[in-house]
Parts: C-alpha cells; sequence; structure tokens
C-alpha cells in the first residue's frame, strides 16, 4: 500500500506535525513518500527522509511560493492520478485543511477529519476520531480509494528513523483557475519563546486569573520555565489572550513534558488538548474542580499569590 504524506513547512523548516505523520504512516509499515510543495524547499527533502519518507516529490515553483491552497491541490490531484497512491495524509493546520477538502472533491474520494489515531486492522487502514465532546472514540473507515486523513494538530510525535529518501522533482501543472487569486500581504505574529506545540513546558491561564492583566503571572513563570503560554478557550472567547494560544478541543492538541494549569476548571473540551502532558500541575482555588481528578500534583490556594512565589522559586533555583 502507498501513501502519500503532505509535509508543510514553515520559514525554511519542516514543521512538527507533518514529520509525526510522516513517522506514524511508516511505523504503519506502509511505503511512505512525502510531498514537498513550495519555492526554494529542495533541501527540506533530506529531512523528510529522516523521518520516514521513502521517496520526496518536491514541487519547487515561486507560483507555489505562497501559501494558498489550489495551486497545491493542483499538484497534489496529479501526484496522486499518476502515483497510484491508496492514502494521503495531511497533519491539520488552516492551510491543509483547505487542500485536503479540495483534493476530496477533485478526486471524488473519502475524507476524515480530525483523526486522533490511525492503525491497521485485517489489512485495512482504521482511523479513531473523538466524538460526543471528546468523551468517547469511534472507528472510522473509508468505503473508496484514494482514502484522505487529516490528523489532529500535536497526536503523533516525530521519531526518526535514521532513513534516507529518494528526492524526485515535479513538475507543477497548475490550472488557470487555480491562479486567479493572489496574495496581496502575509502577517507574521510576534513571539518570544517557543511556540506551544513545540514547548517541553506550558504554563496556561484560564479564568480563575480574572482577568487580561493577570496573564502576566502566568507570562513570567512560563518565561522563568523557559516554556510557552497556553490558554483556554474561555479567555480566548473573551478576548484576554489571542488565539494562538489556545489549548483544547476547538484549539491546539500540546504534550509538553509539563504543564501547569492555572485557574483552569479542567472541562472536557480542554482536557482532551492538554491530557498526553507527562506531568499535570493544577492551580486552583476551588478543590472540587473537575481538573484535580486528572492532575498529577493539584495545589488548592490563591493563584495571584501562589504564581509569583513559584516564579520567584524558579528564577532563585536557575541562578544557584
Amino acid at each position: 500500500m502507498a501513501t502519500l504524506v503532505f509535509v508543510e513547512h514553515h520559514e525554511g523548516k519542516l514543521q512538527k506535525d507533518s514529520l509525526g505523520v510522516l513517522s506514524k504512516a511508516a511505523a504503519l509499515g506502509d511505503e511512505v513518500e512525502a510531498a514537498l510543495l513550495g519555492f526554494r524547499v529542495e533541501d527540506l527533502a533530506a529531512e523528510a527522509g529522516r523521518f520516514g519518507a521513502a521517496r520526496v516529490h518536491v514541487a519547487d515553483d515561486e507560483l507555489l511560493g505562497a501559501p494558498l491552497p489550489q495551486p497545491r491541490v493542483d499538484v497534489l490531484e496529479a501526484l496522486v492520478r499518476e502515483g497510484g497512491f491508496d492514502t494521503v495524509l495531511f497533519a491539520a493546520s488552516v492551510l491543509s485543511a483547505d487542500v485536503a477538502a479540495a483534493l476530496a472533491a477533485r478526486l471524488d474520494a473519502g475524507l476524515n477529519w480530525d483523526l486522533t489515531d490511525l492503525d491497521r486492522e485485517d489489512g485495512k487502514l482504521v482511523g479513531k476520531r473523538p466524538a460526543l465532546g471528546d468523551s468517547v472514540y469511534v472507528d472510522v473507515g473509508w468505503t473508496s480509494e484514494p482514502r484522505l486523513a487529516l490528523i489532529r494538530s500535536g497526536t503523533f510525535e516525530p521519531a526518526e528513523t535514521g532513513g534516507s529518501a529518494e528526492v524526485e522533482r515535479f513538475e507543477s501543472r497548475l490550472q488557470d483557475f487555480s491562479l486567479a487569486a493572489r496574495m496581496v500581504e502575509q502577517a507574521h505574529e510576534e513571539s518570544e519563546g517557543p511556540s506551544i506545540e513545540d514547548a517541553d513546558v506550558i504554563v496556561a491561564g484560564g479564568r480563575g486569573l480574572g482577568g487580561p492583566e493577570n496573564f502576566a503571572l502566568v507570562e513570567e513563570l512560563a518565561k522563568a520555565l523557559g516554556g510557552a503560554v497556553g490558554a483556554t478557550r474561555a479567555v480566548v472567547d473573551a478576548g484576554w489572550y489571542p488565539y494562538a494560544a489556545q489549548v483544547g478541543q476547538t484549539g491546539k492538541t500540546v504534550s509538553p513534558k509539563l504543564y501547569v494549569a492555572c485557574g483552569i476548571s479542567g472541562a472536557i473540551q480542554h482536557k482532551v488538548g492538554m491530557q498526553s502532558s507527562g506531568v499535570i500541575v493544577a492551580i486552583n482555588k476551588d478543590p472540587n474542580a473537575p481538573i484535580f481528578e486528572y492532575a498529577d500534583l493539584g495545589v488548592v490556594g490563591d493563584l495571584h499569590e501562589i504564581l509569583p512565589k513559584l516564579t520567584e522559586l524558579v528564577r532563585a533555583r536557575k541562578a544557584a
């Protein structure tokens, strides 16, 4: 069985989620190939080989420089039809969701989304997908080929196989209607420290902080720990913190070594986004908060007093 993985890149680096999907596909024992599309991206092909791709199809074209979906759909459609791939996998992102949906329409193919696992059962590919507010998981499949799947962000960790990939250049044959849109401007968010997807430590804040100004307490602790700042949907919806930091069902799935939840009740929608963290520490003044049911360490108390002292202790320990 031949599997094609759409590999995303940003600022000269392959994205962690894409490498994780590559690793998972290789672990299933399939013949795995990667599609690397963009402008001046050929130098990134070798890295895809280290994470499980036996062959990397590179479409290097200035017309693929902007992160627009339709030109990528043109390239992938030709690749899938000519390469005979029975499975196409995507790590979920805004771009890949657009590409996957349009590709499914072009190929008249089935698309399963928001998958949190992939497996082989009796030789058939089976996906795992959350349902009923992520309270249960269901098996999903496909009735025809090619099978398309979007994997939830943060699901699979990249695992180097030590292999190398054959690089095959693929001509990008773009259709006129795919070039009708052009990107006028692209904004980049300015941030310090690691992103929540890559951080080993995340300090997250919820409504228990009391107001947006108190996110400074979370930021100071995250900075002292060398980590990133996360947020719940409630505070993002209230405008207290940017959406890019949202952890949970409608945000990002993360798996840091340490997750510090500050003033977060621990509703199921948030739990599904961070439950795979190595160690979960919860700080909340409500001893009955649901988050204490699955936290490794719980602290009942006023976070406005605890966080500054904890930050001070971390800084003192590092300075010692």
